[in-house]
């Protein structure tokens, strides 16, 4: 084969190569992009997209969720391990305050936040067993055991314990986190 003829196919080749790399790598951009038009297509359907796509961004498993499910499971992990960081720091803002007359009510708080995240375990379950009308419910339960703090500060006031603006941001913020799984529920509940 003469030199000009070799050069040729080698840039034949060269470009065949380049083009199925290129192919390949579509498809893999493509495959990538799967869980991220999922998730996005998911958030646009809930209250709060940006706390939706955090949550679901914030977990590594985000790129082996392959349906709504899979999402719906994450964000009640998500919201799972808020409620658990919360209950965390109030046990140990009740343990710095223990002779302060507001540490029983914050050990009562973290009690609260416990509880939330049982019924948001309790939620994985539901999800797991495709019973969405009870992880529902269950994750309905989580939003509101925060809000008992605010009550119990509440009856206190007469002792001018104000509710603490830290502990108002982590009742916010799990409800939130709450209100994007119920929206992703109520996605699994319609009829196809």
């Amino acid at each position: 084969m003469a030199p000009a003829g070799c050069c040729l196919l080698l840039v034949l080749l060269i470009a065949a190569g380049g083009r199925a790399a290129a192919n390949s790598a579509a498809a893999v951009a493509t495959t990538n992009n799967k869980p991220q038009q999922l998730v996005q297509s998911t958030c646009n359907s809930t209250t709060y997209y940006d706390v939706c796509v955090a949550a679901l961004a914030a977990d590594p498993s985000i790129s082996t969720a392959a349906d709504v499910r899979g999402l719906c499971a994450i964000a009640v992990s998500a919201a799972a391990t808020n409620a658990s960081a919360a209950g965390a720091s109030l046990l140990a803002s009740a343990a710095a305050y223990q002779s302060q007359p507001q540490a029983p009510l914050l050990r009562a708080c973290a009690a609260r936040y416990a509880d939330a995240r049982q019924a948001l375990i309790s939620a994985q379950e539901a999800i797991k067993e495709e019973a969405y009308d009870y992880a529902f419910v269950h994750v309905s339960a989580a939003a509101q055991y925060p809000t008992m703090c605010r009550a119990l500060f509440r009856r206190a006031s007469s002792q001018q314990r104000a509710y603490p603006s830290d502990l108002a941001k982590r009742e916010e913020g799990l409800r939130r986190l709450c209100t994007v799984v119920l929206d992703i529920i109520s996605l699994l509940l319609l009829p196809y």
